[in-house]
C-alpha cells in the first residue's frame, strides 16, 4: 500500500468547519487558514459585520463561508445556529471553540455579573457548541474538536484570576471529552497560545514600557502573529492528527518552557 503524502493528509477538501469568535483576531485567522486548506467555514460571533468580512476572505480562497450571528452563552442560540448550519451544509466535521473574553481586575473587585459573563462565554459557550455539534459527529463516527485554551490555563497571573480559571478548565474539558469521544473516532485537542498581537491588544502593547515588560517574559523576544496559529489548527483539523487526542499544545515563544 502506497504511503499518503503529507499534502494529502493535511488537505481539508470537502470538510466543513465551524469557528466561534471568527470575526477578528485569532479566530478570523484560523477560519481563513482552514479555508485555505480546503474547508468550507461557518463563522460564528455576535457581530454580524465582522463575520461577514471573514466570510468574504473565505470565499476569496474559493470556499463557501456562512456567517451566523450567535450568542454562544445561550444554549437556545447555539442550537438554532447549529440547526441553520446543518440545514446549509448537512454536516460539521471540525469545531473550533475559540470565542472568549478576559477581565483584568483585582480579584476582590470582580463582580458576580463579570465572573458569570466570563464563565458563560469561555466555558458554557464551549460546552453548548460541543454538545450541539458533537451529536452529529457521534452519529457519523468522526470529527475534530479544537479548543482554544491559553498559557494562563496553567500558570497564574495577577488580576486575571477568572480568565486563568476558565482556561484551566478548558484544558481539563479537552482531556475528559477526548476520553469520552475517542470510541467515536472524534479527536479533541486544544491549542494554548501565549502572547499574540491582535487588533484587540495592539493599543496596550503600543505602550513602550508595557511592551518591554511583556517581551522580557518571552524567550523568543517577540509577540506571536495571528497567522502563526494557522498551520497548527489545520494540522489538528486534518487526518494528519488522527492519532492525537486529549492534548494541549502550547504555542508561546517559549514561555511555557521557562516555568
Amino acid at each position: 500500500m502506497s504511503r499518503e503524502s503529507i499534502q494529502d493528509l493535511l488537505n481539508l477538501d470537502g470538510k466543513v468547519a465551524l469557528v466561534t469568535g471568527a470575526g477578528r483576531g485569532l479566530g478570523k485567522s484560523m477560519a481563513l487558514a482552514l479555508a485555505e486548506a480546503g474547508s468550507d467555514v461557518i463563522c460564528v460571533a455576535r457581530t454580524k459585520g465582522q463575520i461577514e468580512e471573514t466570510c468574504a476572505g473565505i470565499e476569496g480562497f474559493g470556499r463557501k463561508g456562512m456567517a451566523i450571528p450567535t450568542d454562544i452563552a445561550s444554549s437556545r442560540s447555539v442550537d438554532e445556529m447549529c440547526s441553520a448550519a446543518l440545514s446549509e451544509f448537512k454536516k460539521i466535521d471540525i469545531l473550533v471553540n475559540n470565542a472568549g473574553i478576559s477581565i483584568e481586575k483585582p480579584f476582590c473587585d470582580v463582580t458576580d455579573e463579570e465572573w458569570d459573563r466570563l464563565m458563560n462565554i469561555n466555558l458554557r459557550g464551549a460546552f453548548f457548541c460541543s454538545r450541539a455539534v458533537g451529536r452529529g459527529m457521534i452519529e457519523r463516527r468522526q470529527g475534530k474538536v479544537i479548543n482554544i485554551s491559553s498559557i494562563l490555563g496553567k500558570r497564574g497571573y495577577q488580576n486575571f484570576v477568572s480568565y486563568c480559571v476558565s482556561k484551566g478548565a478548558m484544558t481539563q474539558f479537552t482531556r475528559a471529552l477526548a476520553m469520552e469521544w475517542a470510541r467515536y473516532r472524534i479527536n479533541v485537542n486544544a491549542i494554548a497560545p501565549g502572547t499574540f498581537l491582535t487588533p484587540f491588544n495592539e493599543e496596550v502593547y503600543a505602550n513602550d514600557k508595557v511592551r518591554e515588560v511583556v517581551l522580557k517574559r518571552i524567550p523568543i523576544r517577540r509577540f506571536g502573529q495571528a497567522d502563526e496559529l494557522g498551520p497548527l489548527v489545520v494540522y489538528m483539523a486534518s487526518r494528519a492528527s488522527d492519532y492525537m487526542t486529549g492534548e494541549t499544545v502550547y504555542i508561546d515563544g517559549g514561555q511555557q518552557a521557562n516555568l
